[in-house]
């Protein structure tokens, strides 16, 4: 079937990868499209195939509605990553068509390319980028670049009842913004 979000190439890749993890056309075509959406390393989606209604982030979290079948997980999960590695290499979209950084509401430094992850917590946004080990952090419409070190950052929180007290999860535990060096 015809989508204005993919070439006719793109498509035909989008199946290929489908049918290499067992799902058909549409599952994958739904899933690169969450992908796209997702800047290439996240994905919210929804399809019978993919368990229903379901998130994705590249190297971590799988969530899928029918969530105590792990053998689906597994196939889902390699899907979203063959389909991310696509974006990766340029053979598929790593945005929806027609959509700019500027129109996708970047917000981070141009130089730092796309973050791994990234999100919103009471008035604050993060975006990580653990190729570059860095983390950058909007409060108050200014932007402060971090660096993570070997901290490999994961979900962020915020103290109850403290407007500045932002942070993050790693691999050792909580890391906390004002523990990193600003870059």
């Amino acid at each position: 079937m015809p989508d204005p979000q993919f070439s006719a190439e793109e498509m035909e890749k989008v199946r290929h990868i489908a049918e290499r993890h067992g799902f058909g056309e549409d599952a994958g075509r739904v899933m690169a499209l969450a992908i796209a959406a997702g800047g290439g390393s996240m994905a919210q989606f929804n399809h019978p195939e993919l368990g229903g209604m379901g998130q994705w982030t590249r190297g971590g979290m799988l969530m899928i509605g029918a969530m105590f079948d792990d053998a689906l997980k597994a196939r889902v999960r390699a899907l979203a990553d063959a389909l991310a590695d696509a974006t990766t290499t340029g053979d598929l979209p790593d945005r929806p068509a027609g959509e700019s950084s500027a129109t996708r509401g970047d917000w981070w430094p141009s130089e730092l390319g796309r973050p791994a992850s990234s999100g919103a917590q009471d008035g604050c946004r993060y975006a990580v980028f653990p190729n570059l080990r860095r983390l950058a952090v909007e409060r108050d419409g200014r932007t402060s670049v971090y660096d993570t070190g070997d901290h490999r950052i994961g979900g962020a929180s915020q103290q109850q009842g403290s407007g500045s007290d932002l942070s993050f999860t790693g691999q050792y535990g909580t890391v906390r913004l004002e523990d990193l060096p600003i870059v």
